[in-house]
């Protein structure tokens, strides 16, 4: 009896969460949402003062000072608050890894092949329930690029919208980039970096001759190759220039080294980490390669990033390179419960030089550009899917909030578990060890 009352407990606050969760997927009552008065960032162009943001079915249909608003509405009211596109993370584990230290929880590996996973789709493992998922777009974060890790070629990312629904629903477009790491800890049975080199470039080497020679590798009349087939097939967007190679690399020989291998085989790359990419930017700006970075840490993590300084992206910038802010690599920031962080990365950019609205535009429309879904968000643009925040004040500051988040056009008033722990505590019992 103790143990069924126990349970029945214990599963109440489940099943209220469930209900505030059906709740909350029901379709919004006013199919138009007008949001008015605020200060509005586009980021395709200039603030907007007392500006309207109109989203009807899921999409933006107008942005201005001066948009007639139709008068069945629904219109929120962003009188002194500041509305910008729903930030983007542009490399997180958000919903592969749910809790760190217990294997079975994670799936941004692909454990079968620890060398190479070209083939690795690493979406398809993603948890669409995951309980980080809340509290990340609570704080403004509304897109992720899904990164799977580990290895000489890790396999490919995807990007999602953390809307709710099955991760088809989820899905914004796959895959966005191959993940690949050539400098940093040694992999695949402890090779050195020339080892790592030349095994990534013996890799290419096998993927254009197998894009080149199908049919003679279907019929067994091809040399052998160095990885599976499947791995290969996945290998030949890169080799063609269709899908850019994502290199996780932090020490300024090792971007050398990728940028000279995107030379040799005209690889479209983007750099990762890149903790030591200010020592190299001008040759990063001429070869237009984007850098992937943060400017929370300035401490080295590794051998590898003992250049880590936090004006990376704003020395980066300055250069003429294309940045977008993530947590950084190895730093501790970018796992997932901490995805909700990107603003402040953001801010801490701007305090070490990088611009307020370089800031801005590198975590909404440059990932956006990057990985292929400009078209669609990075922007409050007509025609744009009306992903949306409302914020207290400058998203930057620590003390502003995310007050209303919009993804696709609809409102996820989810609580998350920090929410529902405040809510729990905000009433505590009596202190009953004050004295009187």
């Amino acid at each position: 009896m103790m143990r069924a009352e126990r349970s029945s407990s214990v599963l109440c606050p489940a099943v209220r969460a469930l209900a505030v969760l059906a709740a909350a997927a029901l379709p919004l009552g006013a199919q138009t949402v007008a949001i008015t008065g605020g200060k509005v960032y586009p980021v395709s162009g200039a603030p907007i003062e007392n500006g309207t943001v109109l989203i009807r079915d899921g999409r933006i249909v107008a942005v201005g000072a001066s948009v007639t608003v139709p008068g069945d509405a629904q219109r929120i009211d962003a009188a002194g608050k500041w509305v910008t596109p729903g930030f983007i993370n542009s490399g997180t584990q958000l919903g592969l890894v749910e809790v760190g230290q217990v294997a079975e929880t994670r799936d941004a590996f692909a454990r079968g092949n620890e060398s190479v996973a070209a083939a690795f789709t690493v979406w398809e493992g993603f948890n669409p329930a995951s309980a980080l998922i809340a509290p990340a777009r609570a704080d403004g974060v509304t897109s992720v690029v899904l990164v799977p890790g580990g290895g000489l070629i890790a396999g490919q990312a995807a990007i999602i919208d953390l809307v709710q629904g099955s991760t088809a629903e989820m899905l914004r477009r796959s895959p966005v980039a191959m993940v690949a790491q050539v400098g940093g800890s040694q992999q695949a049975g402890v090779l050195a970096r020339g080892e790592l080199i030349v095994k990534l470039r013996e890799l290419l080497e096998d993927a254009r001759a197998f894009s080149r020679r199908r049919a003679a590798f279907e019929s067994g009349d091809t040399r052998e190759f160095a990885a599976s087939r499947l791995d290969m097939e996945a290998l030949v967007p890169v080799i063609d220039g269709r899908l850019p190679m994502l290199i996780a690399v932090d020490r300024a020989s090792d971007i050398e080294a990728a940028l000279k291998l995107a030379r040799d085989y005209n690889l479209k790359i983007m750099i990762g980490g890149g903790a030591d990419a200010w020592m190299v930017a001008d040759r990063l700006a001429a070869a237009k390669v984007p850098v992937l970075t943060g400017a929370m840490n300035n401490i080295p993590s590794s051998f590898s990033a003992l250049g880590t300084r936090q004006e990376n992206a704003a020395l980066l910038r300055r250069a003429g390179v294309s940045v977008a802010i993530v947590g950084n690599a190895g730093g501790g920031d970018e796992e997932a419960f901490n995805v909700r962080n990107l603003r402040f990365e953001a801010g801490n950019a701007v305090a070490y030089g990088m611009s307020w609205d370089e800031a801005l535009r590198a975590v909404t429309l440059t990932p956006a550009e990057l990985f292929g879904v400009a078209n669609r968000v990075g922007s409050l643009q007509a025609g744009r899917d009306a992903n949306v925040v409302i914020w207290s004040g400058d998203p930057f500051e620590f003390a502003t909030r995310a007050e209303r988040v919009f993804v696709r056009g609809r409102e996820f008033p989810v609580p998350s578990r920090q929410d529902m722990l405040t809510d729990r505590y905000k009433s505590l019992p009596p202190d009953y060890t004050k004295q009187p």
